[in-house]
């Protein structure tokens, strides 16, 4: 599916500002793979304090925010419409560009194993190309 056809995150995803780090999806394969970004307006309140002489998006955020375009992809399925997917772990985390306020972070999501308790997928976050994280995500299913 393409951006055009595509739900916005906060009807398929549950969350809300302000922890919602998902502007848009640009691609959906449901239950497979999935592409969108997080677009950093600058006035985002962790900027003031990480850090105050030069703000950088922290690197857990853009774990979430790579978790939470793989929410999206599973919750646009059938099957596991309706479910919580919860963090379970993070593996093989590298970060490899800083973020700053104003920029555009890409994401891209392909998941692997799935169960109807549990699922792996791995992800990557860019801006302009160059990548900035990269994880593999572990999640479990809760009811919502």
């Amino acid at each position: 599916m393409v951006a055009e056809e595509l739900p916005a995150p906060r009807d398929v995803i549950p969350h809300r500002d302000p922890f919602l780090f998902l502007t848009a999806v640009q691609e959906l394969r449901p239950g497979v793979c999935a592409a969108g970004y997080w677009q950093l307006t600058g006035a985002e309140t962790f900027f003031e304090g990480h850090f105050p002489d030069r703000p950088t998006l922290p690197g857990v955020l853009m774990c979430e925010s790579v978790a939470q375009l793989g929410a999206y992809a599973l919750l646009s399925t059938p099957e596991f419409a309706g479910r919580l997917a919860l963090f379970g772990g993070i593996d093989g985390v590298r970060f490899r560009r800083q973020v700053l306020p104003g920029e555009r972070l890409d994401l891209e999501v392909d998941l692997g194993r799935l169960s109807k308790l549990a699922g792996k997928g791995r992800g990557r976050a860019s801006v302009g190309g160059e990548t900035a994280c990269e994880c593999d995500l572990l999640f479990v299913f809760a009811s919502a």
